[in-house]
Parts: structure tokens; C-alpha cells; sequence
């Protein structure tokens, strides 16, 4: 299970971005967060071309599948859907990360008994 954002382990930080303009303004040890698929399409698109790790913030199955077609690094999901999209990452054996976002290391024990890739802790995200 990895775990983004604890202090006693050093994680890259997730910068949520809107535009062309702040990926490129990103320190290059960062993972750009689009926050709506539909919204970021055009985004997306270019920060695969371009090779730059990425997440993407989903509450749908349908848009759990479209992220990995579009190649996303990482999959934030919303914790009631968390363990159905494990599921069917394994099922399909995508090479993203699921991971959830967290308040504190007290949630940490039951996503890693739920078979969570990881979880993230909520100040991370930038």
C-alpha cells in the first residue's frame, strides 16, 4: 500500500491543475490532479502525449474505465466506491493506482484491509 503525504514518508505532492499554463508552472516531481474528467479532457490528452505522471479525481465506475484508456497514473476515488473500483482494477489488472483520500493515519488500517493500493493524506493535495 503506498501512502502519499505522511511525514515520515516522502511522497510527491498532487497539484490540482486547470491548464496548459499551470502544468507547465508544476515542479517536475509533482503529479498533476485533474479534478473533473469532462472538464480536462483537452488536458489529459496532453499530459499523456507529453509523458507527465497524472491522477484524476472519478465517482463513477464509467469514469474509473475512461481514466485508465487515457492513461492515468493514479485514480482518487470517493471511499464509497473505493473497494468496487479495487475490484475491477484487479479484474482488468490496470496499471494505475486506486487510492483514497484520508484525514488521518487512523483510516490507513481499514483501506489496506479493503486491498486499497493506497490513500492520501487530504494536505497533500495541492
Amino acid at each position: 500500500m503506498k501512502i502519499f503525504g505522511h511525514p515520515w514518508i516522502e511522497s510527491p505532492e498532487f497539484i490540482t491543475v486547470e491548464s496548459k499554463e499551470e502544468i507547465a508552472n508544476t515542479q517536475a516531481d509533482s503529479i498533476l490532479l485533474f479534478e473533473d474528467i469532462n472538464n480536462s479532457l483537452e488536458n489529459i490528452k496532453y499530459s499523456q502525449k507529453e509523458g507527465l505522471p497524472f491522477a484524476l479525481k472519478v465517482s463513477t465506475i464509467n469514469h474509473t474505465i475512461f481514466a485508465y484508456n487515457l492513461g492515468a497514473n493514479y485514480l482518487l476515488v470517493t471511499p464509497q466506491l473505493a473497494k468496487e473500483i479495487q475490484d475491477i482494477a484487479q479484474q482488468y489488472l490496470f496499471d494505475m493506482q486506486i487510492i483514497v483520500e484520508i484525514q488521518n493515519e487512523t483510516e490507513i488500517e481499514k483501506y489496506a484491509q479493503m486491498g486499497i493500493d493506497g490513500v492520501i493524506f487530504q494536505q497533500t493535495i495541492k
